[in-house]
């Protein structure tokens, strides 16, 4: 049986300290730093001996100056055409439902949800069914966020902690070919930088439809330092540590049938001190959150009236989640290249109540069951770079050492209204995964470069079951990744590139060890530790339109195995499908008239097919819920007087529920829209309105088994459905301080 610690109150008395001596007095960051900044740093020469000398230098160095656009294009640096990077303007002035949103800025990638907010968010992108993470790879600020072998889901990517105020830049990237990117990163992968320091310390509080409310506080400041101790100015010698503390609260009920009561608090502290030549930061997180939960429903009770749209079968599902997580990082540059390290721990607890199936296994109690996990993360990375020369060329190369430890307890278990009615399967995972990498960039002509790179990567299990003896165990596997991108150009303000390389995504310790089926208890399948992919894409990215920054990619993925959900047998694991080819086309273009304006339009087409036909039982070769076309709008103006504006609309088409095609669930067009109102150079009010046409549509649809009552008859094939949520307005107030 689970055991849930209340470790808010434990932390509360740490967050109040932390707020009673912090100061969170006026702040423009260090004197004589922009604001606008990335990571507030400052460029500055390297130390001189004497502190006084080195004033007396500083002061004939001109100030830096520092232009930052919205969209990076990356030309002349990116390696790939559908990869780039999205900064802290272009998230500003756009409205989103829930924080997770936020990566939907990634071309292509969509973002949904089939249950309560505190849940991870379920995320697609060139025809992959994440679920909730698998083959798509995420860090906050360092922090690698999926989680292999989870209670719930393989490689369960949870971004409710993400807070979108203190994001500096997402870089991402798609396809496996960089060699720096391993676990889950096959379709792509996306690190969220957060900011060092704000331009302004800043109290939002945020009222909307549903009960919705949250306040946000967060500041930074630099800290005392030797320099002041001795008089001198600290604006010339930027040698003070920055400390940055943001705190987030928020309710919501939501517009359904039996409220959320979500209950979040969110908390971040950083500490960073140097520029982007030398420096180093250290970050504590700390994140709970508890609900309840509508899952999806049979659209058959829908749409008869049997069950109102935003309904629920089970109104005792649930989630309680909790993380708390230190990381640091130090960086320099050297004579001749650079180096950097990275390292985190991270403490993670999570309790869901889920019930997808009603009353088909169990007819008197009911299906409903607990997924609990408790879990300790350690994480390192260290990477080395040197340039030189490569046959008389500009050449680079970078290495690096990748490890990281889970220490995972497990649980699932039969339950009634969250009262555990007995044990399905319980045990204890120690997973290890170990990469190194290799990757060299040299310039042969003014007009090509290449980087060519090789991974490799080892796994090592060792399940302890309480259940069944027979599933206790270990399993080990290795994986070479090559990886080659060729870049040709600059011509016109125009590149090309050729992609090429292999990835991989770790499958669930329990579902590859287990040797019987702890629901069936019929033998379980072979299925191997990692599951390989091979990506390949030709591509361009443009500037030679005036103001318009385009690229354009046609891509392939190959998978050797699908990772695929169970929700009727195998509760809360996870098992491999065959074989999958996906093809794809995408079209990125952002139109910038101007410093205050900018249109943003999407386009992403995708085939995704198993490779053989009437694989895995069934007939048919359509991969279920593969989205094949996701397109989105957006335009964005900024500090039109006192006015901004950005609007989204996000067009997501129709897919297929089952593999040979039958059941379909229908497209999606989505609008939103934030219009905010400068009321001083410290004071701003917002208006988001979510779903501004109010129309209804489904985050997700399934097709799957069950049975609606206990004397009702099993459905089979049914199609299940989480609905979207309605219109709905937020009113927020920003005083900065």
């Amino acid at each position: 049986m689970s055991k849930k610690t209340d470790v808010g109150a434990f932390f509360a008395p740490c967050w109040l300290l932390v707020l009673a001596s912090t100061s969170m007095a006026q702040n423009t960051g260090p004197q004589g730093t922009s604001p606008d900044q990335p990571n507030g740093l400052i460029d500055h020469v390297s130390p001189l001996a004497p502190i006084v000398e080195k004033q007396e230098a500083q002061k004939a160095v001109l100030p830096t100056v520092v232009v930052k656009g919205r969209v990076d294009n990356g030309l002349g640096t990116s390696d790939a055409a559908s990869g780039g990077v999205i900064s802290a303007a272009s998230l500003a002035d756009l409205a989103v439902l829930r924080p997770g949103d936020t990566l939907q800025s990634v071309p292509g990638l969509v973002v949904t949800q089939h249950s309560g907010d505190g849940k991870a968010n379920q995320y697609f992108l060139r025809g992959y069914n994440l679920d909730h993470g698998t083959d798509f790879a995420v860090s906050v600020d360092g922090v690698v966020a999926n989680k292999p072998t989870h209670a719930h889901g393989q490689g369960y990517l949870d971004l409710n902690s993400l807070i979108p105020e203190l994001i500096d830049h997402i870089d991402y990237k798609k396809g496996p070919y960089d060699a720096s990117h391993g676990n889950f990163a096959s379709a792509g992968s996306a690190d969220v930088v957060y900011k060092n320091s704000l331009a302004a310390n800043v109290f939002d509080y945020t009222l909307g439809a549903y009960g919705y409310q949250r306040i946000l506080l967060a500041g930074s400041k630099p800290l005392l330092s030797a320099n002041t101790a001795l008089g001198l100015d600290t604006s010339l010698i930027p040698d003070a540590p920055i400390a940055l503390l943001a705190l987030e609260l928020q309710h919501q009920d939501g517009p359904w049938q039996v409220p959320e009561k979500l209950q979040k608090v969110n908390g971040v502290l950083k500490l960073s001190q140097g520029s982007a030549s030398l420096g180093w930061s250290v970050t504590g997180a700390y994140y709970t959150s508890h609900w309840n939960a509508t899952d999806q429903v049979p659209l058959s009770m829908i749409s008869s009236g049997q069950l109102p749209r935003l309904g629920t079968m089970n109104p005792s599902d649930g989630g309680d989640s909790a993380r708390m997580a230190l990381s640091g990082e130090h960086h320099e540059s050297l004579d001749d290249g650079y180096r950097k390290w990275s390292a985190f721990v991270e403490h993670e607890t999570l309790t869901l109540w889920s019930d997808f199936t009603f009353f088909k296994l169990r007819p008197v109690s009911g299906d409903q069951f607990e997924q609990n996990e408790g879990r300790n993360v350690f994480g390192a990375n260290w990477v080395q770079g040197w340039y030189h020369e490569l046959l008389g060329w500009d050449s680079s190369t970078e290495m690096g050492l990748q490890v990281r430890y889970d220490n995972i307890n497990l649980g699932l278990f039969n339950t009634q209204t969250r009262r555990v009615l007995s044990m399905v399967s319980q045990g204890h995972v120690d997973e290890w995964m170990t990469g190194v990498y290799a990757k060299n960039m040299t310039t042969w002509t003014p007009w090509a470069r290449s980087v060519i790179g090789a991974r490799m990567d080892q796994v090592n299990m060792r399940l302890g079951a309480q259940e069944n003896v027979l599933n206790s165990g270990h399993a080990s596997a290795a994986q070479l990744s090559p990886k080659l991108s060729v870049i040709l150009g600059p011509w016109a303000q125009t590149e090309t590139f050729f992609n090429a390389g292999r990835g991989f995504h770790s499958n669930d310790a329990r579902g590859v060890i287990d040797k019987v089926d702890p629901t069936t208890l019929t033998l379980s399948p072979a299925i191997p530790a990692l599951a390989s992919s091979f990506g390949s894409e030709v591509g361009l990215r443009t500037q030679f339109i005036k103001n318009v920054q385009s690229s354009f990619s046609l891509w392939q993925l190959k998978s050797s195995s699908e990772l695929i959900y169970n929700t009727d047998s195998d509760l809360g694991s996870t098992s491999a499908n065959g074989a999958s080819n996906r093809v794809g086309v995408e079209w990125h273009n952002h139109y910038a008239p101007n410093e205050q304006a900018f249109v943003d339009v999407d386009l992403a087409w995708t085939k995704a097919r198993f490779e053989n036909m009437n694989d895995n039982g069934e007939v048919g070769n359509h991969i279920p819920n593969a989205v094949g076309k996701v397109g989105m709008l957006r335009v964005g103006v900024h500090r039109w007087g006192p006015w901004s504006m950005g609007w989204e609309t996000r067009y997501i088409g129709a897919y297929p529920l089952t593999q040979d095609g039958s059941q379909v669930a229908p497209s999606v067009l989505v609008s939103n829209l934030r219009i905010k109102r400068t009321i001083n150079d410290s004071t701003h009010l917002s208006i988001d309105l979510l779903n501004v046409f109010n129309r209804q549509y489904f985050d997700m649809a399934y097709s799957q088994d069950y049975q609606v009552s206990r004397v009702a008859m099993p459905v089979f094939s049914g199609i299940t459905v989480h609905p979207g949520e309605p219109r709905q307005m937020r009113l927020a107030l920003s005083i900065g301080f």
